[in-house]
């Protein structure tokens, strides 16, 4: 499984990279608005920093890049994403699950850019991106979890389904707006590719009272021990 940062923010991409060796990252507005930058400035600072790692190319360090939230007519999603496309080689560009955002992806496809479809709620949701060969699906776990809803089997169904036809591992499945440790987990046994979450997320992950109590113990130990 692969990971990846929910952030704009640089030095939390830098952290992430040097702690954890995460594989890429996925922004959207709202990330953008909290890196206190405008949108321009703070994607092109994040390729600065990819060129500077050596990290350029897709398969590299992907980064998702989401357009405009506001469009909803595929001739101005594409638009855009031609324009942000030219940015880095590492940008791959998030468009909602909508008719358009369908449409728009596919054209892109075709052209060469890669793209994330996002907002995924559903399985039924999640099949045409994969025939159209979108790069990334995803699903949104956070959400729906809040809501009520367990997570695992509807992750576990997208994933069958692209084993059935042929899309596991060509459309990669990221399960985003994660929340907690356990969704990682719950995610990784139903087989999904990559997860996205904040880095408070990954520095949970390896919290854990009983590691605290063995570390305790052990340095107690330590300090016990008798002396040459």
């Amino acid at each position: 499984m692969k990971f990846f940062l929910d952030s704009a923010k640089l030095d939390e991409i830098k952290l992430a990279y040097n702690t954890f060796g995460i594989d890429g990252v996925t922004t959207n507005p709202r990330h953008i608005m909290l890196s206190g930058k405008p949108f321009m400035t703070a994607i092109t600072d994040i390729a600065n920093w990819i060129k500077e790692e050596g990290l350029e190319g897709v398969d590299k360090f992907p980064v998702s890049v989401e357009i405009n939230p506001h469009f909803d007519k595929a001739e101005d999603m594409v638009e855009m994403a031609r324009k942000v496309a030219k940015i880095s080689p590492n940008f791959v560009i998030k468009i909602p699950a909508i008719e358009p955002g369908i449409t728009a992806a596919r054209i892109l496809e075709k052209e060469g850019i890669r793209t994330n479809v996002t907002l995924i709620f559903s399985p039924s949701q999640a099949i045409l991106p994969a025939k159209n060969g979108s790069l990334f699906v995803s699903p949104f776990i956070g959400w729906k979890e809040q809501n009520g809803e367990d997570c695992k089997e509807y992750i576990k169904n997208i994933v069958e389904i692209y084993k059935n036809y042929g899309f596991y591992g060509k459309t990669q499945i990221i399960c985003a707006a994660i929340r907690t440790p356990k969704q990682i987990a719950d995610c990784a046994v139903a087989g999904a590719d990559i997860v996205t979450c904040g880095l408070a997320v990954f520095q949970d992950c390896m919290k854990h009272a009983y590691t605290n109590q063995g570390l305790n113990t052990f340095c107690e130990a330590w300090d016990n021990t008798v002396t040459e």
